[in-house]
């Protein structure tokens, strides 16, 4: 909410990698191979795990808002080459399919498929910010991931979500 992520944009790395993403990746890295925390999430519902991406609709619908208030540009959003949607809109039909017996490595062949989904927007929202490592979206700079509350995408729900996936795939690669 200071502005800090704002502040000096030009930084190598950018303030929001350093003190948002990088504390939430080590934080993903240590619950995943904490033998405490591996036994917690082996026990998290993989229903509830693909309920999450439903959070994912919103996002691109507010992503869609920010472009048209000139946030954002447009290769960031389903009108350009961002169709992260799709894994939104597919979550309940996958939990819905998993629920009536289906085969767990379709389910497993959906989190890699979504993962890549994510990782497509993240590495363009990351090229397209007004950083030393901008390569995209020079019309229209990625300038709402770094003021509140835009910068929450980055260093909370697509970590959340990226959790997500990694939690059901370590999951569901048991039971396979």
């Amino acid at each position: 909410m200071s502005g800090t992520y704002a502040k000096n944009p030009n930084s190598f790395p950018p303030k929001i990698v350093l003190m948002g993403i990088l504390p939430m990746t080590v934080l993903i890295i240590s619950l995943l191979i904490n033998p405490k925390t591996r036994k917690i999430i082996d026990s998290l519902s993989i229903s509830n795990l693909t309920y999450l991406h439903l959070v994912r609709i919103p996002v691109e619908i507010a992503l869609y808002w920010l472009f048209l208030q000139k946030a954002i540009p447009q290769i960031m959003t389903f009108e350009g080459r961002n169709f992260d949607i799709l894994a939104g809109i597919t979550a309940p039909i996958m939990v819905y399919l998993y629920k009536k017996g289906m085969n767990p490595k379709l389910l497993i062949g959906w989190n890699i498929i979504s993962m890549v989904l994510l990782l497509n927007i993240v590495f363009t929202a990351i090229f397209s910010t007004e950083t030393p490592l901008q390569k995209f979206g020079f019309e229209q700079p990625n300038i709402a991931i770094i003021h509140f509350p835009f910068s929450w995408l980055a260093t909370f729900i697509v970590p959340a979500v990226l959790f997500s996936h990694l939690a059901s795939l370590r999951i569901l690669i048991q039971k396979a």
